[in-house]
């Protein structure tokens, strides 16, 4: 698997999963303290949307020019932009203005970079069950170093050096990718709008993704997106600990998906999933520090082998030749219901404790797991080694 383009490739994920696993906590210590929860929120949530209004057109881009010629460019864009927020903070408290703007130019670039992700690693891994679980287990790592890492720098140097750290992550991934040889398409001539519509009918006749990403959206707006500003406020200076606690969680669940290779992958990883439960619950109960990082290493587990289950499926059930168009519809649904997630998180502070909410957001990850595991499609995909063109899903028959 460590063949040179690989190794290249693992390494540019690496340090722009560092900056990445550094930024929510830079942002919800350093934003916060300026402009509230709602500042936070609003930042947040115009990143993820922005993200989402052009990741259509980077998976129809990427199918026609690589996605690694894209991924650089996305990543060139995100040196600038969190350079400039570097040096609106040199006075203290930058203007909301500038911060929105910078949010909405890095989401963009975001949104052109993430279909690419899974697109890449057919490109450079024969096998993407464990380069899926060695990338998995590289990002867990930056999220148990890079949550503590961005705190102690916050309080030590500010939020200025911070920032420099994160554009310089961009830097060194562009430069990686730069070196990574993969072949590029020479796809057959049609108009982008042909191409969408190419890549949406791929996604439908698909229920099995469909379905999940229905369900996803839910997850979005009632678990995943409120809970960085609000789980922030709640554990306070212990934040950075119990983020990291996560990151090692999703470590272990990368080491057993190396290993496991479920019959019915999706489905072995709705029932992990479960253990998520654990991290808004015990931010739910105002548990003690070793119970908070004991709960959130738990969720990493489970989210990471989720994640690892639901990357390899669609990569070997999607023809290679849409895939990173495929890729963008399922991100941009997974991701949609995110923004409206972070958006609500500080109104949503006027009505309901985030302790509640937080309470909440434990059972709708309960209903979630029900209802991935009440889709049959869902319940019955079986593993395929590659995508083929023309095949169709591989089913289980159930017992």
């Amino acid at each position: 698997m460590w063949t040179r383009s690989f190794a290249l490739y693992f390494g540019a994920r690496t340090i722009s999963l560092l900056g990445d696993a550094m930024m929510p906590v830079a942002s919800a210590l350093a934003i916060g303290k300026v402009y509230g929860i709602a500042g936070v929120g609003f930042v947040l949530a115009l990143w993820t949307a922005s993200a989402v209004l052009v990741m259509l057109f980077g998976g129809v881009v990427a199918d026609r020019i690589g996605p690694r010629r894209l991924m650089i460019g996305a990543d060139v864009v995100r040196v600038v932009t969190q350079a400039v927020v570097a040096v609106a903070f040199l006075d203290g408290a930058p203007p909301y203005a500038l911060l929105l703007a910078m949010a909405f130019l890095s989401g963009m670039a975001a949104g052109v970079f993430e279909p690419c992700v899974n697109g890449m690693v057919p490109l450079v891994a024969e096998d993407p069950q464990r380069a899926n679980a060695t990338l998995k287990i590289a990002e867990a790592v930056t999220q148990l170093v890079g949550p503590a890492l961005a705190g102690i720098l916050v309080v030590a140097t500010g939020p200025v050096f911070v920032y420099t750290v994160d554009a310089s992550t961009f830097l060194v991934s562009a430069v990686c990718l730069l070196l990574v040889r993969v072949a590029v398409p020479t796809p057959e001539p049609s108009d982008v709008l042909s191409d969408l519509r190419r890549g949406w009918e791929e996604f439908k006749a698909r229920s099995w993704m469909w379905s999940v990403i229905l369900v996803w959206v839910f997850w979005g707006v009632l678990v995943v997106g409120p809970y960085v500003p609000l789980s922030s406020q709640v554990i306070g200076a212990d934040y950075g600990w119990v983020m990291a606690a996560l990151g090692l969680g999703t470590v272990l669940g990368g080491l057993v998906a190396i290993r496991l290779k479920p019959r019915r992958p999706l489905a072995a990883g709705a029932v992990a999933l479960i253990g998520y439960v654990a991290v808004p619950l015990s931010v739910a109960l105002g548990a003690p520090l070793p119970l908070l990082m004991a709960g959130h290493l738990l969720g990493g587990c489970a989210m990471a082998f989720w994640s690892v289950m639901w990357s390899t499926t669609v990569q070997t059930q999607v023809a290679p030749d849409v895939l990173n168009r495929v890729n963008a519809y399922q991100v941009a649904g997974s991701v949609a219901g995110m923004a409206i997630g972070q958006a609500l998180a500080g109104p949503v502070t006027a009505l309901v404790e985030p302790r509640v909410f937080m309470l909440g957001s434990a059972l709708v990850t309960v209903g979630v797991v029900t209802a991935l595991l009440a889709i049959g499609p869902v319940r019955r995909l079986g593993r395929r080694s590659q995508a083929s063109g023309g095949s169709g899903p591989v089913t289980v028959p159930a017992t």
